[in-house]
């Protein structure tokens, strides 16, 4: 039942198109210009700090919150030069940055240990998050002292950095991947027109996708780098999707169908497959619901979002543009490679690979296994950890600045704060103030111990002397929380929590942990019962299932040796931090989940299409993977080329993003889908089919009837 509406809706949404194509037109555009127009009309609500607690540290967060104890946002200043000379800079720094506006207290200026360099803190009042008075205050001064050096840093410039680095990055892959995906559609067609539309297409759910997105921002807060995933998702399947039903439909028109016939015939074989592989891509993007943390929910959102516009577009729009120009699709053509697309046509060099691999499927099964293991060997060892300022871009001033002074002042680095509640709450983090520095790990911070204004909740920070990522950092904190503190605060009855960034990144990384399993069994799972829905066979499913398992242990071990063990680093322009940004991996897996079943679907899809019309499983493998090669390759290319483009980039999550999602589909769309693919399927023989059985095998391909053939059930 479900795999007949499958079927059904690209073919009705196809028929209504192509008999009311005007209409179809129109109201896409109406609907990409009301989408677009949200985001000028509505703004983004993007995630507060609040949404990103989670454990310990989150209700560490909250008790301070509500105490009134929360540190506000502030920045600092850094001035080196002459030392003679730098104590009066930082003097008259500090008085100017005392009568800027938003600013609430300026410490006194001190100096690091070797008394090379002053530090200016200023808190900023409350609900000021803009640093920019603050910036005009330090170049003002530095411009009255230029023989000394002043840099700043802090939250909001660090975060204005940051956004606009971004910003920069997306602008930066939005200009080249449009013309590069442009090049790849004229190398795949020949011609403008056929090259352009699944661009248009393709671009048209981007940014009616950013849209929708700004107006569900306010049922679920926005993470900031959603906006960059929109694109890497909707360029890749909105171009994807058009290139498998314009190439469906050009190969029947070839066949010397009408438009309307050819049209009839992709919303049947290409249509349906956009459909299984758009669910394929939802329901992988899905599993990310299942961590429960907003930066997982925002970009699964997002993901959905802009692949349902993108189908949505592929069995409608384009039936009815392919209606309206009918045989000019194909012009203008560009002439040198119209006549290499023609002369190339189906199989080339898929032929030379499928040859050998059918006549010795378990040797080459066997091989493209090992080679695959080799790869995917290295995850083993991954070591996961959140973003740290190692994993910013160190061309960021306000990064290196931060940096410089995390490493000369201790007590502006790694922190850790812990908020006790109840009676007595200073006198106890007192002496766990004593204890902790005792140990040696820990030292205490000037103006550390704080108390709420009713006395009954207080904080203290504690300074660490490693970075964030260092596994000491790690020990400490769970030394604190598991003896130190219990020590010096349950016997007071006290209601106690151990927060900071350094806690709040061990504590997402233990939650990321335990689920991570959780959600690679449910998008397996989950694909695994689409396929099996979809094409109504359980060893093929099942297949299905270990390729895209195959495909994620490859991307996982591209990205421990390239970005854990530092392979590639100056090619790519990065200094490893030594781990993987903890939820780069989880995010690849369902994203290459996803899009790999993209031209999956479409090969199977052919496959059980000749099956159905005469052809034996093992002729029907080789022919309809020899048919689909062109098809596979154009889409695998767009996909290796948007991710490449990422790998570029100068954040290093998009980096590590781009790599493994590059390398990854190129391995999948050659090695995996020319080799693995094929000979597990004529290993199998017949019994891929199961419980249904094809019809009784002619040994040739016959015309067959023009709808989509069914498999007889088994008896």
């Amino acid at each position: 039942m479900a795999a007949d509406l499958i079927t059904r809706i690209p073919q009705r949404a196809a028929r209504w198109s192509a008999e009311h194509p005007w209409r179809a037109i129109l109201t896409w555009l109406a609907l990409v210009a009301a989408a677009t127009s949200l985001a000028v009309l509505v703004p983004t609500h993007e995630a507060e700090p609040a949404d990103y607690r989670m454990g310990e540290s989150g209700r560490a967060d909250a008790m301070a919150e509500r105490a009134g104890l929360a540190a506000p946002e502030s920045e600092v200043v850094l001035i080196s030069g002459d030392p003679a000379r730098v104590p009066e800079g930082a003097r008259d720094l500090a008085q100017q940055m005392a009568r800027a506006e938003g600013v609430s207290d300026v410490a006194p200026p001190v100096w690091d240990d070797d008394r090379s360099a002053m530090l200016v803190s200023a808190s900023l009042a409350e609900g000021v998050d803009d640093a920019g008075p603050l910036q005009e205050v330090t170049d003002a001064v530095a411009a009255a002292h230029p023989d000394l050096t002043l840099r700043q840093t802090g939250g909001p410039s660090l975060d204005e950095a940051i956004n606009d680095q971004v910003a920069d990055d997306l602008a930066s892959a939005e200009g080249i991947s449009i013309p590069v995906t442009l090049v790849l559609m004229l190398l795949a067609f020949g011609a403008l027109i056929a090259a352009g539309i699944p661009v248009l297409l393709a671009l048209g759910s981007v940014t009616a996708t950013m849209g929708i997105s700004a107006a569900v921002s306010h049922l679920v807060p926005a993470e900031p780098t959603v906006g960059s995933m929109i694109v890497l998702i909707g360029m890749a399947v909105g171009v994807d999707y058009s290139l498998f039903y314009l190439k469906r439909e050009r190969e029947e028109r070839a066949r010397g169908r009408s438009t309307l016939d050819a049209v009839e015939i992709a919303a049947q074989t290409s249509g349906h497959s956009i459909l299984v592989s758009g669910f394929a891509v939802a329901a992988a993007m899905s599993g990310l619901f299942l961590v429960g943390f907003v930066t997982f929910t925002s970009l699964a959102l997002g993901a959905i979002i802009v692949v349902v516009v993108a189908v949505v577009g592929s069995i409608t729009v384009l039936p009815a543009l392919l209606v309206k120009l009918g045989r000019w699709v194909d012009r203008p053509r560009v002439p040198l490679l119209w006549r290499l697309n023609r002369r190339i046509g189906a199989g080339g060099i898929s032929r030379r690979i499928l040859a050998p691999v059918v006549r010795r499927p378990a040797l080459a099964l066997g091989g493209s296994l090992a080679v695959c293991a080799a790869l995917a060997l290295p995850a083993l060892g991954m070591t996961m950890h959140a973003a740290t300022l190692e994993t910013l871009p160190g061309e960021i001033a306000a990064v290196q600045t931060m940096r410089d002074v995390a490493a000369d002042f201790p007590g502006e680095g790694t922190t850790v704060t812990v908020l006790a509640d109840g009676p007595g709450s200073a006198t106890a983090l007192g002496e766990l103030a004593s204890t902790a520095t005792g140990a040696g790990a820990f030292s205490e911070v000037p103006g550390g111990l704080a108390t709420s204004d009713e006395g009954d909740t207080s904080s203290l920070t504690l300074a660490l002397p490693w970075p964030d990522s260092d596994e000491r950092t790690t020990e400490a904190i769970t030394d604190l929380r598991e003896k130190i503190a219990p020590a010096a605060l349950d016997a007071d009855g006290l209601e106690w929590a151990v927060g900071g960034d350094a806690a709040s990144n061990l504590d997402f990384d233990e939650h990321l942990t335990t689920w991570m399993p959780v959600v690679i069994g449910f998008v397996l799972l989950l694909t695994l019962v689409m396929m099996g829905v979809a094409f109504r066979s359980v060893p093929l499913a099942l297949v299905s299932t270990a390729l895209n398992l195959v495909s994620v242990g490859v991307a996982f071990g591209v990205l421990t040796l390239v970005f854990q063990h530092g392979w590639l680093e100056g090619a790519l322009g990065f200094t490893s931090p030594g781990f993987v940004i903890d939820w780069i991996p989880l995010f690849v897996l369902v994203v290459l989940v996803g899009l790999s079943m993209d031209y999956h679907v479409f090969v199977t899809g052919r496959i059980r299409e000749l099956v159905g019309r005469g052809l034996p499983t093992r002729l029907a493998v080789e022919q309809g993977i020899r048919d689909s090669a062109s098809v596979v390759t154009s889409a695998a290319a767009v996909m290796v080329s948007v991710f490449a483009i990422f790998a570029t980039l100068s954040m290093l999550e998009m980096k590590m993003m781009g790599v493994a999602l590059a390398v990854a589909i190129l391995l999948d769309a050659t090695l995996i889908r020319l080799v693995m693919l094929p000979a597990a399927l004529v290993l199998l023989g017949d019994r891929v089919w199961w419980p249904r059985r094809p019809a009784r095998p002619t040994g040739d391909l016959v015309a067959g009837p023009e709808s989509e053939p069914e498999l007889t059930p088994a008896a």
